[in-house]
């Protein structure tokens, strides 16, 4: 049986920061599979922001550098698309959401990138009612963007990207600013987009201890490399992953623990309470 054409493609790829002497990616590859939600961690330097960058054109269209790989959508070289042309397709949600705000309200903000497309009024009102539904800020529709909280600004800006119907959802970091109730809601509701639309998703992200639930894949970033990939559950039972400063499930961290004081080694952690309690029980009985 001939595999399917990934949905992205990365090969070999590396870059150069102007006037920089390592490359900040150096030799990344991955496939993406249409309807998959991946996470993709590292500490602080690994090149998560450049590899997000790469993956929706900025690099190489807007951010000076040296380049050498590819990344491709379908087959197609993101060097050949225009970034307008992109934006309809992969659509990013940076760090800090204020980033990419350009409007004074809410409705301003989502409706923007379908008026710059030359969308219908009737089909912005359509979709801006879509995804603020979607959302779930309806209540905020009118409201100044000055006058929201930085999670209320995180889903406008996610409303604003979900209105343009990407294929492909990229994100930087989203709940840097949250705490850990919004960082929990955020992940729930990228889950819904990924199962109940098919969205694909890749999450750059840090709190891999609240994320890694929902993933179906995880990728580390590792002084420019990708240094494990894998299922969440089996990419975290790696000791080298803590090592590296990355926050895992307490309870993958309490495995660990059981396993060097049984001289167990693990091929895969729980990540849930629930899949701990299956552990412990499979452990039972063993001397430790």
């Amino acid at each position: 049986m001939i595999e399917q054409t990934a949905l992205m493609d990365i090969e070999n790829l590396i870059f150069y920061y102007p006037q920089g002497q390592r490359p900040a990616l150096n030799d990344v590859s991955f496939r993406v599979r249409e309807g998959e939600f991946i996470g993709i961690c590292g500490p602080a330097g690994a090149g998560k922001t450049t590899l997000s960058l790469c993956l929706n054109g900025i690099i190489p269209h807007a951010q000076a550098g040296r380049m050498a790989g590819s990344v491709s959508l379908r087959g197609v070289l993101l060097k050949e698309y225009t970034l307008p042309a992109l934006s309809e397709t992969i659509g990013y949600v940076f760090q800090d959401p204020e980033t990419q705000m350009v409007s004074l309200t809410v409705e301003e903000e989502i409706a923007f990138g379908l008026e710059n497309a030359g969308a219908a009024p009737s089909l912005i009102k359509e979709r801006i009612r879509e995804a603020v539904d979607a959302v779930g800020i309806d209540q905020l529709q009118n409201r100044s963007l000055k006058s929201l909280s930085g999670g209320q600004k995180q889903r406008v800006a996610l409303a604003s990207v979900l209105a343009m119907r990407p294929q492909v959802l990229v994100l930087d970091e989203p709940a840097s600013e949250l705490d850990p109730v919004g960082s929990r809601d955020f992940f729930q509701l990228l889950l819904q987009f990924n199962k109940a639309l098919g969205m694909t998703i890749i999450i750059f992200e840090q709190k891999v201890d609240q994320l890694a639930p929902y993933l179906d894949r995880l990728l580390v970033l590792h002084e420019g490399c990708i240094a494990a990939a894998g299922r969440p559950n089996q990419v975290l039972a790696d000791e080298r992953v803590s090592g590296w400063g990355i926050r895992i499930p307490q309870v993958a961290e309490f495995a660990h623990v059981l396993a060097r004081e049984a001289h167990f080694r693990l091929s895969e952690v729980p990540l849930t309470v629930e899949e701990g309690l299956s552990l412990i029980r499979q452990w039972k009985g063993k001397r430790l």
